[in-house]
């Protein structure tokens, strides 16, 4: 016991004691977690959560605990039920939400500015002339770096999506909607972002390729070969440079957000440039400067409609908290770049700057069978490596997580049934678990004669052929016209929403990243069908209803 995750493991006899329900975090942690991995996430987003609603004093809930069962994390809320301590913390939480209501932008740009110092004395590390004890070094300080994304990271999800929260309260009780309404909707979207801005300098550099008479190597070339084409000619090294100059600004991307057994783009650029051909294909204008105005004006129509029909001596209010929800979504997006997705980055530079020093040992046999130990077997062996023999460990638990991923983690582990566990999520009010982990749970009308039931993630009807995709891996399949079926999905994948009709994920909720992209794109999704990667096949022809979060199967 304690092999993995070493305190943070799931131990059912003493865990279900403390709390009836464990949900497993579905968005992050499937596919399963590496070792190395899963003792980050578990041990820094769960100090995150509680950080976060400390410093704001979240009225309704501590934060999050967190375990590791076979590659999987699940959570447990630490919920506050004393009506006394609820009314104190409640006092002090509308003291800690001033900063996001007054200066949200100089809240969330002074932390962007902190980060990115923290990222560029990291950078500053050469990993492969660095000494041993230098090295080491390093790799307390990634720890260290790590720990704070997560204070921020937290700290400013806590805030912004409780505001989102009371937001939909306030419209339900003025208005009779929720979030799953499309004018509420409506009062969301046309907002630019941080990931949408990378999006279209991909899409900008697909135009260069053609200006650059480059446009017929790249859609004869597979991704992974363009680079080396590109070398070949003075054309493409202009473009390359250029390329290589974007990379090193926003290329510390993760292709799969929640992992590190994957390259970034700085290292292996090649979904990058996949992104690059797929623009090119579709041709035509960057789709989502059209779209956001268009939104824009909607949202402008849709705020006056509904600040009619609110009391005039609740107006200013309401405007308030709407301001800040308009944020979530830029936000949500936003914070991946910054935050998972640049850390993961470097986490994993950090490793394979170990792993090659151990591997010139023996320690281990490769740079990536560091994502299989624990930092406390980094810390013993890594001053004096040539003494250690790591290989057998590492086996062991590689073979383990090959198990993990031929398996699956159950949805909960409790004492009590999902929906009284889903009662315990709604009791909280966590802003977390309820709009990003684990959502609301579909309902079933079998008058309706669905093939499967999701909640709605961006409202509207498509049909067309499913795309089954599984892994960041096969994102250059998806073709335009496509329904994408997809567990989850995260920054790495927006490139491909303009070439699709819909979307289907397993698991979902409103401020989860299909949702929030699908709203912006305008084209329906529906979340939360579960099982939907298991019963759709690429190629079937689909239909599915955003707005009732319905998916029927047309082919069988």
């Amino acid at each position: 016991m304690y092999d993995i995750v070493p305190a943070f493991e799931f131990d059912e006899e003493v865990d279900l004691k403390k709390h009836k329900a464990w949900f497993l975090d579905a968005t992050h942690s499937v596919p399963p977690w590496t070792p190395m991995f899963g003792w980050f996430w578990i041990n820094f987003c769960r100090h995150g959560m509680q950080y976060g609603a400390e410093k704001l004093s979240i009225p309704t809930v501590k934060g999050w605990d967190w375990r590791f069962k076979n590659g999987g994390g699940y959570l447990a809320l630490y919920v506050v039920e004393d009506e006394e301590e609820i009314k104190e913390r409640g006092a002090k939480f509308r003291e800690g939400i001033r900063p996001f209501i007054e200066d949200y932008d100089g809240l969330w740009g002074g932390f962007v500015s902190e980060i990115l110092e923290h990222y560029d004395r990291l950078k500053q590390v050469d990993v492969d002339k660095a000494d041993n004890v230098e090295l080491l070094a390093h790799f307390e300080d990634v720890i260290n770096v790590c720990r704070r994304m997560w204070e921020i990271h937290m700290y400013m999800m806590y805030g912004v999506y409780t505001a989102f929260i009371m937001f939909e309260n306030v419209c339900k009780e003025l208005l009779g909607i929720d979030d799953t309404n499309p004018q509420f909707h409506s009062l969301l979207r046309g907002f630019d972002n941080k990931v949408f801005q990378v999006d279209k300098r991909l899409w900008e550099f697909s135009k260069r390729a053609t200006e650059l008479g480059l446009a017929d190597l790249f859609l004869s070339t597979e991704a992974k070969d363009v680079v080396s084409k590109l070398e070949e000619t003075d054309a493409g090294k202009t473009w390359l440079k250029e390329f290589r100059e974007f990379l090193d600004e926003d290329g510390w991307r993760m292709q799969r957000m929640s992992e590190i057994n994957m390259p970034y783009w700085v290292e292996d650029p090649t979904p990058a440039i996949a992104n690059v051909k797929q623009f090119l294909v579709k041709g035509g204008d960057f789709d989502l400067d059209a779209q956001r105005g268009k939104l824009a004006e909607e949202r402008k129509q849709a705020e006056k409609e509904v600040l009619a029909r609110i009391p005039e001596d609740q107006q200013e209010w309401f405007q308030t908290l709407m301001g800040l929800a308009q944020r979530a979504g830029s936000f949500s997006e936003e914070h991946n770049h910054y935050l998972d997705l640049y850390t993961h980055a470097l986490i994993r530079r950090c490793l394979l700057g170990i792993g090659r020093r151990l591997t010139e040992t023996n320690t281990v046999e490769d740079p990536e069978d560091t994502f299989f130990l624990m930092p406390d077997e980094i810390r013993r062996v890594m001053i004096a490596p040539e003494f250690h023999d790591l290989r057998p460990l590492v086996k062991e638990r590689q073979a383990e997580w090959q198990k993990w991923g031929e398996g699956e983690n159950p949805p909960m582990i409790g004492t009590i049934d999902m929906m009284e566990a889903v009662g315990g999520l709604v009791q909280s009010n966590d802003p977390i678990a309820l709009k990003v982990v684990v959502g609301a749970m579909p309902v079933e009308r079998p008058e309706l004669k669905a093939d499967l039931y999701g909640i709605c993630g961006s409202a509207g009807v498509a049909e067309g052929p499913a795309r089954v995709i599984l892994s960041e891996e096969q994102l250059g399949e998806v073709q335009e016209g496509d329904i994408l079926v997809a567990i989850t999905t995260s920054p790495s994948w927006t490139p491909v929403f303009p070439l699709l009709k819909g979307v289907i994920v397993d698991r979902g909720a409103s401020l989860s990243h299909a949702a929030i992209v699908g709203r912006e794109y305008g084209i329906p999704v529906v979340m939360n069908v579960f099982v939907g990667t298991q019963k759709i096949e690429t190629g079937q022809r689909i239909k599915i209803d955003g707005t009732q979060g319905l998916v029927y199967i047309l082919d069988e």
